[in-house]
């Protein structure tokens, strides 16, 4: 099996977490791919010395769908590494290096067991859906999220957006923005706007108002088999589009349109442990802050 590992420079990784990384890699005789930006962390911070047919630059080229991404960091770092796939149907799992690491797979202790899972073929996967973005010109073409794109406004004025879904107008935004996210999204961006948590098994997608100026505005969930279209008018022109960690600026006349992508995500989870008992132990649900 061949692992693709990746990571990112604000990653706070220590000599003996790369140095246990490698030497689980070695020691089940896995080959591996990295990174330009992890291979110089390796290097800088360890003596050893990558190959260079080793490293890669930017998107991942490999297509044997036996290969597996191992990001070291949190779900942020997961992100960039699902865009680094650009859609491939390879696996994807993250040890948590970071802070939340809602979607991570194991844990900086628990890495030796998720080696252990991955050279015995235990792994969790679960397909998880992704939005396609169409309409940016800044992009050139689909863009495709695993949790959410944000309309969010650039200047200290509002923004105007009219979201339709199916042709119906849903709504006309007044405020900061609009996030549409998936059910993976469900307890990223959107749940600090309001959001409701949604199961990743349920077939939907979600608008979330940010900071509306109409305060009956509400979330509201919509069939995943849906198009969106938001119509933006900002007052100064520009608008921003956040997709997931990237961002792009939209002028005035582009429609985006939002519609659940071909592909999905496959996630590497941790064995034994549900989405709910998740909610529990990462969003501390358990703790009664009345008993401090």
């Amino acid at each position: 099996m061949k692992i693709l590992l990746f990571s990112r420079p604000q990653v706070k990784l220590t000599a003996d977490d790369i140095d246990k990384l490698f030497s689980l890699v070695e020691n089940h005789g896995f080959s591996y791919a990295i990174n330009s930006e992890f291979a110089a962390m390796v290097q800088s911070l360890t003596s050893r010395t990558i190959a260079p047919e080793a490293i890669y630059e930017g998107e991942v080229e490999c297509d044997d769908e036996d290969a597996l991404m191992l990001c070291c960091g949190g779900d942020g770092t997961l992100l960039e590494g699902v865009h680094r796939l650009k859609n491939k149907s390879i696996a994807i799992a993250a040890i948590n290096f970071g802070h939340l690491g809602f979607l991570t797979a194991a844990t900086r202790e628990g890495i030796e067991e998720l080696f252990a899972d991955i050279a015995e073929h235990r792994l969790r996967i679960e397909s998880r859906s992704m939005l396609a973005i169409e309409g940016i010109r800044q992009a050139g073409g689909v863009v495709t999220a695993l949790n959410e794109v944000a309309a969010q406004r650039l200047e200290a004025t509002m923004l105007n957006i009219e979201a339709s879904v199916n042709g119906q107008t849903v709504a006309h935004y007044n405020g900061d923005g609009v996030i549409v996210a998936t059910p993976t999204g469900s307890t990223a961006y959107s749940l600090s706007a309001g959001g409701p948590v949604v199961a990743p098994a349920c077939g939907c997608f979600l608008l979330t108002p940010l900071a509306p100026h109409n305060f009956g505005m509400r979330p509201v969930v919509v069939p995943d088999t849906a198009e969106i279209m938001l119509d933006i008018t900002a007052r100064h022109g520009e608008a921003m589009l956040s997709i997931d960690n990237r961002t792009y600026r939209i002028g005035e006349g582009e429609k985006i349109t939002i519609r659940k992508a071909a592909e999905s995500v496959l996630l590497v989870l941790p064995h034994n442990i549900s989405f709910y008992e998740t909610l529990h132990s990462k969003m501390m649900w358990d703790t009664d802050i009345r008993n401090r």
